[in-house]
């Protein structure tokens, strides 16, 4: 009688434990990965091309990159230079930037309507009152200097991590921009907070009357989104570090949209729950990305490793990704962004100056890559 009671509440215990794990995890997705030899050996069709060059170098803690439509560059670099990238190199300070740790002058991206405009967007970090913040400024940028400071938005905490950082234009025409929780994850889950969040407003710092939350929130259960970008049915992927420390790995790839909850600090990985997000694809426990800039081209999801020292492609079908390919892996160290030039061609920020990195000779760099090498590897 004992005997058999003890087995029943093997088998209650057992199915109990089983069903608890079929509602929280999920097997880890499973998408083939694909490493490319080196690059040296091929050749462009224009033999008057080069496959790979580096367009400046010695740069300090580069962030991101956006091109000017007189075809010229500009970088950020943390510290708070904003440099200007053609025949020559044009530094421009810019003001109140307090670099601290991950923080400092991050994110830029220009106006739908620059030309006319010469609208300007900075994601920088400060300090208010003695404590960290992020925010986002709008200058007028006549080529050499810039003018007209307008805050377009404020109250996103700050830290010396998990600032996030990244802005980018929709196709919507509304700016969206990419915040960390600042090292406190409970804020992820505040749809009030603007921490660990994806958050979109007008050029002039408005709230959109769909936004889901009545404020800038547009998605939230972040961590620490470094990434955004659009594919060619306009919708929206971003890239995310997971957890850090003991528990690192889990780094994300995430198709975004209005309102959902994706998770952190919940859910990590495959992990479910209800109406909470998995993200489309992760690196698992055994592997980091450490994702930071995106850019979309041809079918796929580029994105830079910084951890990973590697420039990631996800050559996606409809809202799948069918591959995981690594180029150049650990053949540049960290890399920070990826961009498209005007020409088409890859442009990726190395970032191995930053204190977390091995700096090579001349780091950090701007190289430019002819897309088409990446299909002959």
């Amino acid at each position: 009688m004992k005997a058999g009671l003890i087995l029943v509440l093997i088998i209650v215990i057992g199915s109990a434990v089983f069903l608890f794990s079929k509602q929280n995890t999920t097997p880890e997705i499973n998408v083939p990965i694909t490493t490319t030899g080196t690059n040296s050996s091929t050749t462009t069709p224009d033999p008057n091309r080069k496959d790979i060059e580096v367009i400046a170098d010695s740069l300090n803690i580069p962030w991101e990159i956006v091109f000017l439509p007189s075809g010229e560059m500009l970088i950020t670099e943390r510290p708070g230079t904003l440099l200007k990238i053609g025949t020559d190199r044009q530094q421009i300070k810019v003001q109140g930037v307090h670099h601290v740790g991950e923080g400092g002058l991050l994110g830029v991206a220009l106006h739908p309507d620059f030309e006319l405009n010469q609208y300007l967007y900075l994601y920088l970090t400060s300090q208010e009152n003695g404590a960290v913040v992020n925010r986002v400024e709008r200058y007028k940028f006549d080529g050499n200097s810039l003018s007209d400071r307008q805050v377009i938005l404020q109250g996103i905490k700050g830290s010396s991590n998990h600032d996030g950082g990244r802005i980018k234009f929709g196709p919507d025409g509304y700016l969206y921009i990419a915040t960390g929780d600042a090292e406190n994850p409970n804020s992820a889950q505040d749809t009030s907070s603007l921490n660990g969040k994806i958050l979109r407003v007008s050029a002039e710092g408005s709230i959109p009357n769909d936004n889901p939350f009545r404020n800038a929130v547009y998605s939230y259960g972040h961590r620490n989104v470094q990434g955004l970008a659009w594919d060619e049915q306009g919708k929206l992927w971003a890239t995310e570090h997971g957890p850090s420390g003991l528990q690192t790995g889990n780094d994300e790839l995430n198709l975004i949209e209005k309102g959902n909850n994706y998770g952190w600090p919940t859910i990590k990985g495959d992990q479910i729950q209800s109406e909470m997000i998995t993200p489309i694809i992760q690196s698992g426990n055994n592997d980091t990305w450490a994702p930071s800039g995106a850019a979309y081209q041809n079918g796929s999801i580029f994105f830079a490793g910084l951890r990973g020292a590697t420039l990631y492609e996800a050559k996606l079908e409809g809202e799948k990704i069918t591959q995981l390919v690594k180029h150049f892996e650990n053949e540049y160290g960290r890399l920070r962004t990826v961009g498209i030039g005007p020409e088409g061609d890859l442009y990726f920020l190395t970032n191995n100056t930053d204190g977390r990195g091995r700096a090579n000779k001349n780091d950090d760099k701007l190289i430019r890559i002819n897309p088409e090498i990446l299909d002959l590897q």
